[in-house]
């Protein structure tokens, strides 16, 4: 991944890093439950990477906290795991002392004042647990064999696995277990790469299979010793993640040949929009109405823009009548560039 990576011009290598902790840090809330404003996670990453970004969003103090801890994850990689670092993201995930509606301990061990550390759903008046922790008493010594095993394993694909779902399995917080357990795996997987940079997210990968991943790790920690199960099922996410990266780079490389193609070409803001739009994978079928709601502005100038586009050769209109749409022309000769 890194050797392929390392072809692309500084601008897309740039623009995938962006994209892919980006999408880590907001699969990675969405998990749980929390959504995150994209822009606001965008402009706090890009300004910690320092990417020139589009937007000037000022993030909220919960988003900047979501991506210190990432950031310090796979930025400090090659510094070990201490019980100090894990403190310290979990109270910039919890920067006012408050998870939704209710009061937890901030940068320490959950404490079982209210009783054992549980994962539960409720139901109405119906209650099911799907987790037990370990008690809060032995927390300390468990968390210090984990961090003296992370610390002196071998980083690669396996053990990364290995210490998300050991982590997790802890449950040592009050809240943002999962997140943290997620975060100690792109550290691993940052240091097994030798590099902070970024080029696939596991949570977006995650979040698409959440059910299965949570099934998963259910499983094994009610199961036997045997860890294999979720393994397989780690590594096959990780590959997945691996792969969709590969396509994100495709259309990146194809997006910065495109647009070097066509430098010369007079094209208004709406139309360099539209044909950004169509570069990023946009989802379904592009029609004058739906390009109209999105730009805000009439079907008349949104038809001179397109018919302008398709004029120049950059746009190429497909079907007939109400199925009339429109695409990037992907046979316009690049050869070049």
């Amino acid at each position: 991944m890194l050797g392929k990576m390392g072809a692309l011009g500084f601008d897309v290598k740039n623009e995938q890093v962006l994209s892919s902790v980006s999408d880590e840090i907001i699969k990675s809330s969405e998990i749980e439950g929390a959504m995150l404003n994209l822009e606001q996670v965008c402009s706090s990453v890009a300004r910690r990477l320092n990417i020139d970004y589009k937007s000037f969003a000022k993030p909220s103090r919960y988003i900047d906290g979501a991506v210190c801890m990432m950031m310090d994850a796979i930025g400090g990689y090659n510094r070990p795991l201490t019980q100090e670092r894990l403190f310290a993201w979990h109270a910039e995930l919890f920067p006012t002392g408050w998870s939704g509606m209710s009061e937890i301990d901030v940068g320490k061990f959950h404490s079982d004042k209210f009783g054992r550390m549980q994962v539960v759903s409720e139901r109405g008046n119906r209650k099911t647990i799907y987790y037990e922790a370990p008690k809060a008493d032995v927390i300390p010594a468990e968390i210090s064999k984990f961090l003296s095993w992370i610390n002196s394993v071998k980083a690669d694909f396996t053990t990364a696995a290995i210490a998300h779902l050991w982590f997790v399995t802890l449950h040592p917080f009050d809240d943002g277990n999962g997140r943290i357990s997620r975060a100690i795996t792109e550290y691993m997987l940052a240091k097994s790469e030798n590099s902070q940079f970024r080029f696939y997210s596991m949570s977006k990968r995650i979040e698409q299979n959440r059910k299965n991943y949570c099934d998963v790790i259910e499983r094994t920690q009610k199961g036997s010793l045997d860890i294999t199960g979720w393994l397989i099922w780690f590594l096959d996410t990780l590959f997945d993640a691996i792969s969709d990266a590969d396509n994100a780079r495709e259309r990146l490389v194809f997006k910065a040949r495109f647009w070097q193609n066509i430098i010369s070409i007079d094209i208004s803001a709406g139309q360099r929009k539209l044909i950004n739009k169509l570069l990023d994978a946009f989802e379904g079928k592009m029609t004058s109405s739906r390009w109209a709601n999105i730009r805000g502005c009439s079907q008349d100038t949104v038809s001179r823009e397109i018919n302008n586009l398709i004029a120049k050769g950059i746009l190429i209109k497909e079907g007939v009548g109400r199925s009339t749409h429109y695409s990037i022309n992907r046979e316009r000769d690049l050869a070049a560039i």
